[in-house]
This record gives C-alpha cells, structure tokens and sequence, in this order.
C-alpha cells in the first residue's frame, strides 16, 4: 500500500525522532511530507512506533493512495532528491 504521512510535531527531539522512524519506512519528500510503499503489518509498527513517540498534541496523518490517486499525482517544480527511498 501507499501512504502519504504528514506531521506536525513543536518540540524538536521529538520530530527528529518522527522523521528517523519514517526514514526507515520510506521516503522523504518535503518538510514533514513522506512517502511509503508497505505492507500492513509494517503498517501496524509504524502506527505502533509513532504512538510511542509522539505526545498528545503533536499530529501525524496518514493517507492511504489509491491506484488511481497514484497515478494522477502530479510534481511541479524542482523534484526532490531522495537519499534513501523504498519507493519504487
């Protein structure tokens, strides 16, 4: 499955930890912006994962990316260059 996730976390140890777990799943596309492709039950450690490091005011959202969704998805301007990605 592809997701798109999105946070927005205040304190700064707890984001740059946010953004080393979803380095391990996936790639990284603008400031808080990641791309994954997984499978469900690496779905369920990431959400696990995240659950354990953020606090209550901090927000994540996950998009689940449909067939179609993929497709029609469309970059304008300079494309990010990706160091470390499982994106295919």
């Amino acid at each position: 499955m592809r997701l798109v996730i999105t946070y927005d976390i205040s304190d700064d140890r707890i984001r740059r930890h946010v953004f080393r777990t979803l380095e391990e799943f996936g790639a990284w596309k603008q400031y808080s912006v990641f791309e994954l492709e997984i499978d469900s039950v690496e779905r369920i450690e990431l959400e696990d994962r995240l659950k354990s490091i953020i606090e209550s005011t901090d927000k994540i959202r996950i998009y689940s990316l449909c067939e179609r969704c993929i497709n029609n998805t469309t970059e304008l301007g300079e494309k990010t260059q990706v160091k470390k990605s499982n994106v295919i």
